[in-house]
């Protein structure tokens, strides 16, 4: 199983762009993996490059000392560039050990702990009055656990002015009537997109009666553990943190300090699953659940339930409904996500279980895609 080539792929699919890799081994046997660093694909892809000029030749079987070399094999390690990279290939290796060996890639994990996977459903739509009626939606279709969003999520073509003390108060609101239509029996987070400052997200929390949220996602940024403890000691909501983090150092800061109740892990970019395994281990020592972010294509989605089918502390992967490109993605892929909602089926197909059509991918455009631009009312840059 030596490795002959590797082929990287920047394309526009749907509403932004995605970077596949495909290894291709001498004997013809090939695999698919995904890099999750969105808008920075071409930083991913030259990494690749790099990569490519040491793996070329080298047994694709040997997936954890390939690890190890990419990772090591620079005097600056890390970073989410490197690890987007490396997570791309290291799925790739093991859709290729699955194909050889002739079982899914959970096999290759340990072996499948469920026989499907529950989902978490989001409501994208604005926080105001109208948001119940979403929500109620998807209750009586089955979920059980619904995310609710910023409500505001900007415009790629201009500036969106973001009004924090307006937006909370919004969300407030909605969380208090959400929770009143809902009941007690379905879980109920926010993802604020790490838009919040300290202040603002206590503020945010003293709003609520007790009961009223599950978990709160990413108030704010990730760099500072010491800013996470300020919220911690002044709340009892847990936190769902985690998809920024690209290695099992960057989530130890948070787990020693007890700041992780949900793990919002990546595996596109925290290192493919050789590194989630060990973070969802690392995880399971304090009795925290995964929670993955899952943003990207069908083949990230099917990719990430491997991981979940294979580890015990599973709470729920992201849904992201694919129904807006339908077309597009049913030429590009031999297969998509199979779910009875709330669950997405397990497949027993070799590998990740999912082929792409290469002429239909070297089709597609590229176009440069950034996230949207958000502004205070003063006109300061503020997080997307």
């Amino acid at each position: 199983m030596v490795i002959n080539e590797i082929s990287t792929f920047v394309k526009r699919l749907g509403f932004r762009n995605v970077l596949f890799v495909k290894v291709t081994c001498k004997c013809g046997t090939y695999g698919w993996g995904e890099s999750g660093l969105s808008s920075r694909e071409f930083a991913v892809a030259g990494v690749i490059s790099h990569f490519e000029q040491f793996l070329i030749g080298r047994d694709a079987q040997n997936v954890a000392a390939l690890w190890q070399e990419m990772y090591r094999s620079q005097y600056f390690e890390g970073g989410r560039v490197l690890s987007a990279a490396i997570a791309a290939i290291d799925i790739a290796l093991y859709d290729i050990l699955g194909k050889k060996l002739n079982v899914p890639i959970y096999q290759l994990l340990g072996g499948k702990q469920r026989n499907k996977v529950p989902l978490f459903a989001t409501v994208t739509a604005p926080l105001d009055d109208n948001i119940v009626k979403p929500c109620l939606s998807l209750k009586e279709k089955g979920w059980t656990h619904i995310r609710l969003t910023t409500g505001l999520h900007g415009d790629i073509n201009k500036t969106t002015v973001y009004d924090t003390r307006k937006e909370l108060a919004n969300a407030a609101r909605a969380i208090i009537q959400v929770r009143k239509a809902l009941g007690t029996d379905i879980k109920l987070g926010i993802d604020f997109h790490h838009r919040l400052s300290v202040a603002e997200t206590k503020s945010f929390l003293q709003r609520l009666p007790d009961g009223a949220l599950d978990y709160i996602e990413e108030p704010i940024r990730a760099e500072s553990p010491d800013s996470y403890l300020q919220i911690r000691s002044s709340c009892n909501t847990s936190f769902a943190i985690g998809e920024e983090f690209t290695s099992k150092w960057a989530f130890y800061p948070f787990l020693k300090n007890q700041l992780i109740d949900l793990a919002r892990i990546d595996i596109c970019n925290a290192g493919g699953f050789t590194e989630a395994m060990k973070i969802a281990s690392l995880c399971e020592t304090l009795y925290i659940d995964m929670m993955p972010h899952n943003p990207l294509s069908p083949l990230c989605t099917l990719a990430t339930a491997q991981f979940c089918a294979a580890i015990p502390n599973l709470d729920s992967l992201e849904w992201l409904p694919y129904g807006d490109e339908t077309s597009l993605y049913s030429e590009l892929f031999s297969k998509m996500p199979q779910t009875e909602e709330p669950f997405l089926q397990l497949s027993d197909a070799p590998g990740l279980g999912i082929d792409i059509n290469e002429d239909a991918l070297r089709k597609l455009p590229f176009d440069y895609w950034e996230a949207p631009r958000l502004a205070k009312p003063d006109g300061s840059y503020t997080n997307w």
